[in-house]
């Protein structure tokens, strides 16, 4: 199976999120990494985001690409993600990545996790 690379996706970044993991890869100086943004079961409300960097992609990964930022999520992250933006906050609670999920019934308190 090849991997799907995609520039017009349900699954959208902000530009406040492009910023950053352009920041973090330059401050780690290193052009080939890629943020993953991933589901799991967790959390206080079934199942959490999770968010990492990586140099390699798997074969089944969708790509998306903005500029010289690429997210990839697996295909069982992505049934759960479809429709989602990925942001990027700096406020009282942090800095975070977030995502913005039309397909949560209901979120927490820090929108790290949700229920479908």
């Amino acid at each position: 199976m090849e991997t799907s690379v995609v520039s017009d996706t349900p699954v959208q970044m902000s530009e406040s999120a492009v910023r950053r993991v352009s920041q973090l890869k330059s401050d780690k100086g290193s052009e080939a990494l890629m943020l993953r943004v991933f589901v799991q079961g967790g959390g206080c409300s079934g199942f959490q985001y999770g968010f990492q960097f990586e140099t390699e992609r798997e074969e089944d990964d969708l790509v998306i690409e903005n500029g010289d930022v690429t997210v990839v999520v697996d295909p069982l992250s992505y049934q759960y993600l479809a429709g989602a933006e990925i942001d990027f906050l700096d406020d009282l609670l942090g800095s975070r990545f977030v995502v913005n999920n039309p397909n949560a019934a209901t979120t927490c308190g820090c929108g790290s996790s949700f229920s479908i």
